[in-house]
């Protein structure tokens, strides 16, 4: 792959030291509601997962919405794959899974739904990344790409508490304007941009802290929550999450 700040050991080792992945996705899964709407405004009968595994995007949108949606990663663990669709009472064939290079694949066919979450971040060059989702759009299709806010109060804690992980992340990237130039740079049109969710922090190494970490996490968890529920704002400080929408 290109210009990526991750390689396929960095993704075997990250994902078989993961527990717990094999659940069952509820209907109110993260960004459920921003999904519906897209699906709600479109016609969409296609979808593709890009960097997605294990897919519970894919998974989301084939079992609520009997979407054929298709899963695209450059590492597919196929024993944890088929867990976590057993585990959502699905099987191989419902999920059409692709093991690959978005830099190479050579991208014939298209989707109405062109999504992913947490991808971008991981790759220097944003808008080339970018490009390469819009390769699998269908004309009049939708783009969907959300990623995590590292430059607000959960950048500090990661930059902080796990800066080994913060560092496989283009921090750059996590730019609403940016990302919405990059957009409209690409020639897609009713781009959107914008901080999503009150606040969130986390740690992939949560469980490796010493206990004054952990109970200093939950103090600034707690802290952070009583913050955004007296002022409800989504904001570069607080929010988790960014989100950018599109069509070609």
């Amino acid at each position: 792959m290109s210009n990526e700040l991750t390689d396929r050991n960095f993704w075997a080792n990250y994902w078989e030291s993961k527990k717990g992945l094999a659940f069952k996705v509820p209907t109110t899964y993260t960004f459920h509601k921003l999904l519906k709407s897209v699906l709600d405004k479109n016609q969409i009968s296609t979808a593709i997962e890009l960097g997605g595994f294990p897919g519970y995007y894919a998974i989301f949108l084939k079992k609520y919405f009997s979407i054929d949606a298709t899963l695209f990663d450059f590492y597919v663990h196929k024993p944890v794959l088929n867990e976590v669709l057993a585990a959502n009472d699905l099987v191989e064939k419902d999920i059409k899974v692709i093991e690959g290079d978005l830099f190479q694949y050579p991208s014939e066919q298209k989707y109405d739904l062109v999504l992913s979450a947490g991808l971008i971040e991981h790759f220097n060059d944003t808008q080339d990344i970018i490009a390469r989702h819009v390769n699998f759009l269908k004309p009049g299709g939708t783009l969907f790409i959300t990623l995590p806010n590292f430059t607000g109060v959960n950048g500090w804690v990661q930059r902080t508490y796990d800066a080994d992980n913060y560092s496989k992340h283009n921090i750059n990237s996590m730019n609403p304007q940016l990302l919405a130039d990059c957009c409209k740079a690409l020639g897609l049109k009713d781009v959107q941009s914008y901080y999503y969710g009150k606040y969130s922090i986390w740690l992939e190494n949560k469980e490796q802290q010493s206990a004054p970490v952990k109970a200093f996490f939950k103090l600034l968890w707690l802290a952070g929550k009583v913050v955004t529920k007296i002022i409800p704002v989504e904001s570069k400080l607080m929010s988790p999450y960014i989100v950018v929408t599109a069509t070609m």
